[in-house]
């Protein structure tokens, strides 16, 4: 694959608007290519290398990439050239997420509209679904299975989400679940301004969905919680899930969701 200029990639890559501000983050040393910091806005690189830049307090356009980045990087999850699909869109930053981290197209999938964000909106690689609701879109409606799926749903269960993109997602695609025990757990368990505190809760939550995917012949892949708090305060977790049944990566279910809920909140 022919070479490009380090400047060029960041722009065309989405970690900036322009060459400019790439050229200025490159001098400061802060953009690193396959973990080698590069200080040269004309130096050639392979397009496809892995590009981080350091010191950038919020990469994405929204807090949700913080929360896609830490499932990518713990679950191994590689997008590069990958078809996706982003439920509960938003602003974009899941999306935004998946192209910095090489994606080819997103299917960017939101309830409502006005929102997401103009350099997305833009984007040549992002098809946007505004005033759509993911439990009536079919495979006919986005025209091919997709390698990725991506969901942060809110005010709804992902019980009502999962069984739709099964028939999204092509055999062993990869999918991201943001549990949200606000939305999960019963109406009796969930305090006020909607925060769910109660690990016990929290357990409960994330077995019963993890139970509901297995039902549906989704293995699970792995299981973390989110970096940041919802907007109310509300601790999140990330369920990684792949669409095929059989053997479970995960050994051991019940003690992972012990030991993620505990950690989750010593650490948040």
């Amino acid at each position: 694959m022919s070479k490009e200029r380090l400047d060029k990639v960041l722009v065309a890559r989405g970690f900036f608007e322009t060459r400019e501000k790439a050229k200025q983050n490159i001098m400061a040393g802060l953009v690193f290519v396959n973990n080698v910091r590069i200080d040269k806005a004309g130096e050639m690189i392979d397009p496809d290398l892995p590009i981080s830049v350091k010191g950038n307090a919020l990469p994405y356009v929204s807090r949700g990439g913080l929360k896609l980045e830490k499932a990518l990087s713990e679950f191994k999850i590689n997008a590069l050239h990958k078809t996706a699909i982003d439920v509960g869109a938003s602003t974009g930053g899941f999306t935004d997420c998946l192209l910095k981290n090489g994606a080819d197209k997103v299917v960017a999938i939101d309830v409502g509209y006005g929102q997401f964000a103009w350099k997305l909106r833009t984007d040549k690689r992002v098809t946007l679904m505004e005033r759509t609701n993911i439990r009536y879109v079919s495979l006919s409606d986005i025209g091919y299975l997709s390698d990725i799926c991506t969901i942060d749903v809110s005010f709804i269960s992902l019980k009502l989400v999962l069984p739709v993109i099964k028939k999204l997602v092509k055999e062993g695609g990869e999918i991201v679940c943001l549990v949200k025990p606000q939305f999960e757990a019963g109406r009796e368990k969930v305090g006020k301004k909607g925060v769910v505190r109660d690990p016990a809760t929290h357990k409960e939550v994330i077995k019963g969905i993890i139970d509901f995917s297995m039902y549906n012949e989704f293995s699970i892949g792995g299981l973390s919680f989110s970096p940041i708090k919802g907007p109310e305060g509300n601790i999140e977790y990330l369920l990684y899930i792949l669409n095929k049944p059989g053997r479970n990566k995960v050994l051991n279910i019940d003690e992972l969701i012990a030991n993620v809920v505990d950690e989750s909140h010593e650490i948040l």
